[in-house]
């Protein structure tokens, strides 16, 4: 069993962090993100000194998954199969690996047999 409820995808990321009321039944929940959200959060263009420190600290709070062999393998698989964009076949895999929903608003996502997800509101 792993040590978080959830892996929240970047949207649902940007949605917390912007107090958007779709977030509010994963308040108390132990969240992860995959390195792909914390590369995706962090290279914005626009973002100031004062929101990249929001965003390190929601990710300090948070579980990092990084890309293992078994992540790696199951990516390919994703990717071929549903032609997912490669980061969002990425975070499938690390959210099917891990075993927990993803939190997410991409529809994309739900094409993805094998893998739950709570599907955003916003």
């Amino acid at each position: 069993m792993s040590g978080f409820d959830y892996i929240a995808d970047t949207n649902a990321v940007v949605y917390l962090l912007a107090g958007n009321a779709c977030m509010e039944p994963f308040l108390e929940k132990k969240l992860a993100v995959s390195v792909i959200t914390v590369m995706e959060l962090l290279s914005f263009p626009e973002i100031d000194e004062k929101e990249e420190t929001i965003i390190r600290n929601f990710l300090n709070n948070c579980e990092i998954l990084n890309i293992s062999e078994g992540i790696r393998e199951l990516t390919i698989e994703i990717r071929r199969t549903y032609k997912t964009k490669l980061p969002d076949a990425i975070i499938a895999a690390t959210a099917v690996s891990s075993s927990v929903p993803l939190i997410t608003a991409d529809v994309g996502f739900l094409k993805i047999k094998s893998m739950q997800v709570e599907k955003l509101m916003p």
